[in-house]
């Protein structure tokens, strides 16, 4: 495993405060952090079902669903309103404006219920949020970067999903190339060139993560 360190990372981001609960968390905390389109969706899904007493943390966000997404499973969809009164009232870990309007967070409840009940976090986060997690949590976090092989693979899965229009499709593309400036930030990067094979390497590294003291 590839070990980095945060020092370098001088973006200004809106991350709240250390938690005042960190010191008394039981339980381990695995962040995935890609750029979109890259398929850590796709191998957090896959890993939740591999008996390493994962629980999902479901993100809050202020963008509309796609289809198919479903509220209190694949995210807390809430207004940009609500969301900037949540993060007023200190219920975040970390938050990011990702697009003009379009916000994405952690609350703090959500990570407090699954280690009450002694199961370890799985975070599916962008990269900023990623990064923030990581330098609250420390060694007890695992920070994982989940890399398409090429900037035009991911261009092309982007288009096959046919869900957005072509102009959102190239500012993800934009901001996927920007993101990926980071990947060295994180503990270990894995290429998502074959689905199986990164799937099984991310399963490795999170069972020996788990395994440590």
């Amino acid at each position: 495993m590839r070990n980095y360190t945060l020092n370098s990372w001088k973006k200004d981001t809106k991350a709240t405060k250390k938690p005042d609960y960190k010191s008394r968390m039981n339980g381990k905390l695995i962040i995935f952090s890609a750029p979109s389109g890259a398929g850590k969706t796709t191998i957090v899904k896959q890993l939740l079902e591999r008996g390493l007493n994962l629980e999902f943390s479901i993100s809050a966000t202020s963008r509309t669903p796609r289809p198919n997404e479903v509220h209190g499973r694949d995210y807390y969809f809430i207004s940009e309103n609500e969301f900037k009164t949540r993060v007023s009232a200190g219920e975040f870990l970390e938050w990011e404006e990702v697009y003009s309007g379009i916000c994405y967070g952690t609350l703090k409840s959500e990570v407090d219920r699954i280690c009450s009940q002694g199961k370890n976090v799985i975070f599916d986060v962008d990269v900023v949020g990623g990064l923030n997690i990581k330098k609250h949590f420390g060694d007890r976090a695992l920070a994982i970067f989940v890399q398409p092989p090429s900037v035009e693979e991911l261009r092309i899965r982007l288009q096959n999903r046919q869900t957005e229009t072509a102009e959102k499709i190239a500012m993800r593309v934009a901001k996927a190339e920007y993101e990926m400036t980071f990947a060295p930030q994180f503990d270990v990067i894995v290429v998502n060139q074959n689905l199986e094979t990164a799937v099984n390497e991310a399963e490795k590294l999170v069972r020996d993560f788990i395994a440590t003291a």
